[in-house]
């Protein structure tokens, strides 16, 4: 008694401990659904999907210790593996603030890692980037909401400042002439 819904399932993604298997071909359809990606726990698609993007950023089978599979290009492919799990998540449950917050933590380090693949190596950036269909968006400067208590605030420490640089000026003023008086009267006592 096989529900009718899962007759006209197409065959889907094994799990990777079965996917080799030989009895697998001759295993009932819906056997093979309940060992597919599909019913497999949410741990178990995170390490497929973070599994499939660092096998799309590896230059060869036998790579692992190049620079980009190292920190940054490596927590990169993590982070979006992590960050495309939650976006989906969000989109059944919009209410859940909890993994709204972790999403926008990943992003934030995501792009923290990227502006630094960037500085470092931008042709390993820019690969990262097309491999992993990510848009980089460099972080806005900060900029300060303008009010008049900041703007006072400011004409004030500005003109303390101000003050300060002068007395600084003068007490420098006071120092190289002390200076050049002693180096005049070395030079007057070697003669």
């Amino acid at each position: 008694d096989v529900p009718s819904h899962l007759d006209d399932l197409p065959p889907t993604l094994l799990k990777k401990d079965y996917a080799n298997l030989p009895i697998m071909n001759s295993v009932d359809d819906v056997v093979k659904r309940l060992l597919s990606l599909e019913m497999a726990s949410q741990k178990e698609k995170m390490k497929v999907k973070t599994q499939q993007l660092v096998e799309k950023v590896r230059r060869s089978p036998n790579d692992n210790g190049s620079f980009e599979l190292l920190s940054p290009f490596f927590t990169v492919a993590i982070l979006t593996a992590r960050i495309r799990t939650l976006e989906e998540h969000l989109q059944r449950h919009p209410k859940d603030k909890k993994n709204r917050r972790y999403m926008l933590m990943g992003l934030d380090r995501r792009r923290k890692m990227l502006g630094y693949l960037r500085r470092v190596n931008y042709s390993t950036f820019e690969n990262t980037c097309k491999q992993l269909d990510i848009q980089y968006s460099p972080p806005q400067p900060y900029a300060r909401r303008v009010t008049k208590r900041w703007l006072v605030k400011k004409a004030f420490c500005m003109k303390v400042f101000q003050e300060k640089q002068k007395l600084k000026a003068a007490e420098r003023l006071k120092q190289r002439r002390e200076w050049q008086a002693r180096a005049r009267a070395a030079r007057a006592q070697q003669e």
